[in-house]
């Protein structure tokens, strides 16, 4: 009676979990740890320290604007090695507040790094950068690009 109530696209999974209870349990505990974590707060996450970039180019430059809010120039490194440009950072919290005791810091503080890749044959001399309210803007001069030549081919005598 009570199987004649059971629609019939569900019949099979019903009667598979009476069969081995084991399985059962093991999808709810995958169901458990898959869902973990993803009613966190932005700011608990790694992905919350890195900072959103723009890139874009024109004809002649790539140009790189990075968040970095509450960040001054002596906050941020600027690197460029084996074509690739790398921005590192941190947030530091100084904070002594002796008289509060926080319930929630939704403010995130650590260390970030970021990577870019550039193409073959950017120099030093080709990027400059600049830190204004919050936001990072590199510009990258792209090399010219590789002309090719024509080598003449002689006649063996």
């Amino acid at each position: 009676m009570i199987k004649d109530m059971i629609p019939v696209g569900t019949q099979r999974a019903v009667a598979r979990r009476e069969a081995n209870p084991f399985t059962f349990l093991q999808q709810e505990i995958d169901r458990l740890f898959d869902g973990f974590g993803r009613n966190f707060p932005p700011f608990a996450t790694p992905a919350a320290m890195m900072p959103r970039m723009d890139v874009s180019e024109t004809d002649k430059t790539i140009e790189i604007c990075a968040e970095l809010p509450g960040l001054e120039t002596k906050d941020v490194q600027l690197n460029l090695a084996d074509n690739t440009l790398t921005i590192r950072g941190e947030k530091k919290s100084e904070r002594e507040e002796q008289d509060k005791d926080y319930h929630l810091v939704e403010r995130s503080f650590g260390a970030f790094s970021r990577s870019v890749a550039l193409p073959e044959g950017v120099k030093d001399e080709d990027v400059s950068a600049e830190i204004a309210k919050g936001l990072l803007k590199v510009t990258v001069k792209k090399p010219a690009p590789k002309q090719s030549k024509q080598i003449d081919i002689k006649t063996a005598a």
